[in-house]
């Protein structure tokens, strides 16, 4: 069987996902709502974050050292990950080209991406990225490997250089057999994209090509996401294993709920997962947008901008990893009081 050497396998049933064949969180439930199957991440994209941009990769130095240094940072997020899996998170959401350095961002002059103008990958962020995922295999971890962000795919020089990064990155996934990663071919499909392959209007040509690409019967589950509060178009739904979703934005816990019956509304809908796995809402509680997520029988993901001070925050590099500020403290606590105890082992899909 493809994937044998793997130590986490996932997979979908119905709304449910799994995890070596067991549904997530199996028997578990919070305020009386069932949490089988649902997928708790958090976005962490810039895990093997590198900006080749001279005049902007010194705004990312580390305090102690002036300087920025990716192997450090790529070192620090692994070393965290066990402490997440213990606390509840059964994913991590990253992307080959990142996401804004700053949180949030009008321009972004920086050159961050795993691929080179042609479509090609560069060894040496694949390197990193190997390192992530064997990481995250080994600790029954799921990974949402985005391909594209909005701010950098004019990175990539043409049409058929987005088709050959689509393709590169799909066959090193398989070349390497895991079975932990979900495919989230571009993250926000309907923002500023300088290819029109990736927007939404033609972002479902990629999402095919992904399924189209298979190794002994085996293909990677994919999906696309919006922006924050807007439901994916019908044809996206009908092309995707699994609906993604971003809470950016929903100051109403109600919007949540309302966005969730919107995808299952959707003429093309069939049962499958429906994840945010994005969200920049920090209230924990019942009048959350984490629990009207669970509420409306959808994952959650948490988005911590941050300050790029190597103390707040998840996306402004440079990151500490490690669970440090009141916010993130907060998070991880409400997670595992939500998700359960933490007895079983790594990788058992619990």
């Amino acid at each position: 069987m493809f994937g044998e050497s793997s130590a986490t396998r996932v997979g979908i049933d119905g709304e449910r996902f799994t995890i070596d064949g067991r549904p997530t969180y199996e028997g578990r439930s919070h305020e009386g709502t069932s949490i089988e199957g649902r997928l708790f991440n958090a976005r962490l994209v810039h895990a093997w974050f590198d900006d080749e941009n001279p005049e902007t990769r010194d705004q990312w130095a580390y305090p102690d050292t002036g300087r920025w240094d990716p192997e450090r940072n790529v070192a620090e997020f692994c070393a965290a990950l066990p402490d997440y899996r213990d606390h509840g998170l059964r994913a991590v959401a990253a992307n080959l080209q990142c996401g804004s350095p700053e949180g949030y961002s009008e321009t972004q002059p920086w050159t961050v991406s795993a691929f080179r103008p042609d479509g090609s990958l560069k060894p040496e962020w694949m390197d990193r990225v190997e390192r992530v995922l064997d990481r995250a295999d080994d600790l029954g971890l799921v990974v949402i490997l985005g391909l594209f962000y909005f701010g950098q795919d004019g990175v990539l020089e043409d049409e058929a250089a987005v088709k050959r990064a689509v393709d590169e990155a799909v066959e090193w996934l398989l070349d390497r057999e895991y079975t932990n990663v979900l495919v989230e071919v571009a993250n926000e499909c309907d923002i500023n994209y300088d290819h029109d392959i990736i927007d939404v209007e033609r972002v479902t040509e990629l999402v095919e090509r992904v399924k189209g690409i298979e190794r002994d019967g085996f293909r990677y589950p994919v999906s696309v996401s919006c922006s924050g509060g807007v439901v994916p178009p019908d044809d996206v739904v009908a092309a995707s294993d699994f609906v993604l979703l971003h809470g950016n934005g929903v100051d109403d816990p109600e919007r949540v709920r309302e966005m969730v019956a919107e995808v299952r509304e959707r003429p093309s809908y069939e049962p499958m997962p429906v994840v945010f796995n994005e969200d920049d809402h920090f209230a924990f509680g019942s009048e959350s947008n984490l629990d009207a997520a669970v509420e409306a029988g959808a994952s959650w993901g948490y988005f911590d901008p941050g300050a790029n001070d190597y103390w707040h925050g998840y996306q402004s590099p440079p990151v500490r990893w490690d669970a440090n500020t009141p916010r993130k403290k907060a998070f991880f606590a409400y997670l595992d009081g939500v998700t359960g105890p933490e007895d079983a082992p790594a990788g058992d899909g619990s």
